[in-house]
């Protein structure tokens, strides 16, 4: 009958998280048949992921900080608006505070060295998402 359409993705991120990916592992292929010792391309995968996280980090901190500027700014805009506007304004807002815990809690599981990538990849899709939602809400 009817099927219902999947959320639209924000492309950009997902371009830059699938490019991040397709360089580690082409860095990682590189580095497994270079002709080294276990040791030395041990310590040069440990540094290469750490730069990746650092990278991943930065992403998060950035999205956190846009979402707590955009959530004050919806918070005061909501006062103005009534019906479904409203409504609409603070079903994004309520989107974008969970999107907001998540992003921390994958900043602060990327601290304890205990966040999955998979975790990490889904928690900075859904903080870009909010602050998409919530900008394209600010505009109107």
């Amino acid at each position: 009958m009817f099927r219902k359409e999947p959320p639209k993705q924000n492309v950009a991120g997902k371009v830059a998280i699938g490019a991040a990916i397709t360089a580690v592992a082409g860095y990682l292929a590189g580095v497994l048949t270079a002709p080294k010792s276990g040791k030395e391309t041990r310590e040069e995968l440990k540094v290469k992921a750490g730069e990746t996280y650092g990278a991943a980090e930065k992403e998060l901190k950035q999205l956190h900080t846009e979402l707590n500027a955009s959530l004050s700014e919806a918070a005061s805009k909501i006062k103005d608006l009534s019906g479904k506007a409203s409504k609409a304004l603070d079903e994004a807002v309520s989107k974008g505070k969970v999107a907001k815990e998540k992003a921390r809690e994958a900043l602060t599981g990327l601290h304890e060295g205990e966040v999955e990538d998979k975790d990490l990849r889904k928690a900075i899709a859904e903080a870009t998402r909010a602050v998409e939602n919530l900008r394209n809400y600010l505009k109107k």
